[in-house]
C-alpha cells in the first residue's frame, strides 16, 4: 500500500519535526518519517500503514542514515504485527531494501525475535505485536542515549588529539539528528565541540551525488548556529594542502570484524588524503554498526545506486525532465557507476568511537573486546 498523504508541516523548526514516530490515528497505526528528500527546501512528513510503504521510503532515501534505519527497521516489523500482515516477509523485506547498512537488519531481527518470543509464549497476536513494538521504541531510546555517549567520547578524543581548542573538522555526507533516535554520530561530536567553544569550523562536503551535506548536514549546522563553510567534494584537497584541516569526523554504515569501515562513497578518498596530511580520520558509529559476521572490507556488499542520481541532478522543487525525476546533466544512455559507500582499511582509521568509548588503534581484537563489554541499560 502506498503512502496515504503527506502532511506540511507549518512550524519548520527541526526541533518541532520528529525524524520517526509512531502514531495510532483511529484508522490503524502508521510509522510517520520527516521525507529527507524534500529537505531543506521543506519539511514534509511521509506517513506509512504498512511494510511496503516503508521500504519504498528507506530505498528513495526518504529515510536514511545506518541508526535511523534500524530504528526505522525495529517499527516496520512492529508495524506489519499490528496490523495484521505477514511479520516475516515483511522482515525480509525490510532487511533487503539497503544492504549495507547492518543497522537495518539488526533493527529488524530485534522486533522480529521480540515478536516470535511473545508469541510462541502466549499465542497471542495482540501481546505479541506490543513485544515488537515495545522492542522498537527501546531501541529508538537506547539509540538516543547511545548518541549523547558518542558525543561526549568523540569530544574527548578530539581534545586529546588536537590540545587547545578551535578545532578545524571536516564532514562527510549527513551523520546528524536525521540519522539518529539522539543527535547522531559524527555531528553530534562537533555539535558537541561547538557547545564547549571548541569548534572553529565545520566544513561540509557536499557528498554527491545526493548532496546529503550540501541538503542536510549544512541544515542542521545552521539550525545549530554552528560555524560552517560548504564545499565540493573535489575541493577537499586544497583544504588539507592548505592546513585548514585538524580532523576528519565521519560516520559509518557497516564496519567489519577486522575494522574496515563503510560509509558513503568519498569517505576513502578522504581517508587517503587525511593519512598524507598527518590529519586523524576518526569515525563515529553505534556498537551496533560493527558487524562481526563480515570478516573484512572485501566481504561487505556495497549497494549500487540507480545510474541516473549521476547523470541527472534531484534537487527540492527544481523542474523535472527525466526518466529518474531530474534534470539531465548527461548525454543520453550514459552509463553511470554510483555505489553508494566505499570501503575505508583499518590501517587508514586513527578510532572508531562508540557510545562504549574509543578504539584506537583499529584492530580486530580490539573491536572483538569492545564487543564484548555488556551492553549499557538505557536512559530514561
Amino acid at each position: 500500500m502506498a503512502d496515504q498523504y503527506a502532511q506540511t508541516r507549518e512550524d519548520n523548526r527541526l526541533a518541532g519535526t520528529p525524524v520517526i514516530r509512531w502514531e495510532e490515528p483511529p484508522e490503524g497505526p502508521v510509522v510517520i518519517l520527516l521525507d529527507q528528500t524534500r529537505l531543506p527546501a521543506e519539511e514534509i512528513e511521509r506517513v506509512c500503514t504498512d511494510a511496503p510503504a516503508l521500504v519504498d521510503a528507506i530505498r528513495s532515501l526518504a529515510v536514511r542514515g545506518a541508526p535511523l534505519l534500524g530504528i526505522a527497521g525495529a517499527y516496520g516489523v512492529a508495524l506489519a504485527a499490528a496490523r495484521g500482515f505477514d511479520v516475516d516477509e515483511a522482515a525480509a523485506a525490510l532487511t533487503a531494501a539497503r544492504p549495507t547498512a547492518v543497522n537495518l537488519a539488526v533493527g529488524v531481527r530485534r522486533a522480529q525475535s521480540a515478536h516470535r518470543a511473545a508469541l510462541a509464549e502466549t499465542g497471542d497476536t495482540g501481546r505479541a505485536a506490543s513485544a515488537a513494538l515495545a522492542a522498537a521504541r527501546g531501541l529508538h531510546e537506547e539509540d538516543a542515549a547511545a548518541s549523547a555517549r558518542m558525543a561526549g567520547h568523540g569530544l574527548a578524543l578530539l581534545d586529546e588529539l588536537l590540545p587547545g581548542g578551535g578545532h578545524r573538522v571536516l564532514t562527510h555526507c549527513n551523520s546528524g539528528s536525521l540519522v539518529s533516535g539522539g543527535e547522531g554520530t559524527a555531528f553530534a561530536v562537533a555539535l558537541a565541540a561547538h557547545r564547549a567553544g571548541r569548534l572553529r569550523r565545520l566544513w561540509v562536503d557536499e557528498t554527491r551525488p545526493l548532496l546529503q551535506g550540501a541538503r542536510l548536514t549544512a541544515y542542521e549546522a545552521a539550525r545549530n548556529d554552528m560555524a560552517y563553510t560548504l564545499l565540493t567534494d573535489n575541493a577537499a584537497g586544497s583544504l588539507f594542502a592548505a592546513g585548514e584541516v585538524d580532523a576528519v569526523l565521519v560516520g559509518a554504515d557497516r564496519i567489519a570484524a577486522d575494522g574496515s569501515v563503510a560509509n558513503k562513497v568519498g569517505s576513502y578518498p578522504l581517508a587517503v588524503l587525511a593519512r598524507y596530511h598527518h590529519v586523524p580520520f576518526v569515525v563515529v558509529a553505534p556498537v551496533t554498526t560493527i558487524d562481526p559476521d563480515t570478516p573484512d572490507g572485501a566481504s561487505i556488499e556495497v549497494e549500487q545506486r540507480p545510474g541516473y542520481e549521476v547523470t541527472e541532478f534531484v534537487a527540492p522543487q527544481v523542474p523535472v525532465a527525466g526518466a529518474g525525476g531530474g534534470v539531465p546533466v548527461a548525454p543520453l544512455g550514459t552509463q553511470a557507476y554510483n555505489p553508494a559507500f566505499d570501503i575505508t582499511p583499518p590501517e587508514l582509521v586513527t578510532a572508531i568511537v562508540t557510545e562504549e568509548g574509543a578504539v584506537s588503534p583499529v584492530t580486530a581484537k580490539a573491536l572483538a573486546d569492545l564487543c564484548a563489554k555488556p551492553r549499557r541499560a538505557p536512559v530514561g
